[in-house]
């Protein structure tokens, strides 16, 4: 069953302006592997060179921070919502 992924206003230009897609994705890996593939750049905007999520990056399932679960190995059910969220950077 699809998961919905909150996409980020500033990366909505990758993903034709829309703010909620679906993915049938198990983790969360597979779900930013299948956001690239159908929006190809996201990929490189949401993990680093080594795989990772940015640091500047949070992603939230169900509003748990990925960080405090497992990552990019965090499981996905029925019903899941994704948040990608840029840290901001004041002063």
């Amino acid at each position: 069953m699809p998961k919905k992924v909150r996409i980020p206003t500033p990366l909505r230009k990758l993903t034709n302006n829309e703010e909620l897609v679906e993915v049938n994705a198990t983790t969360i890996g597979e779900a930013i592997a299948e956001l690239q593939s159908r929006y190809p750049g996201i990929q490189e905007r949401l993990v680093d060179e080594k795989g990772e999520v940015r640091r500047f990056v949070n992603v939230y399932v169900n509003e748990e921070d990925i960080r405090f679960l497992k990552n990019k190995q965090t499981p996905l059910k029925e019903g899941d919502e994704i948040s990608i969220i840029p840290a901001i950077a004041g002063g």
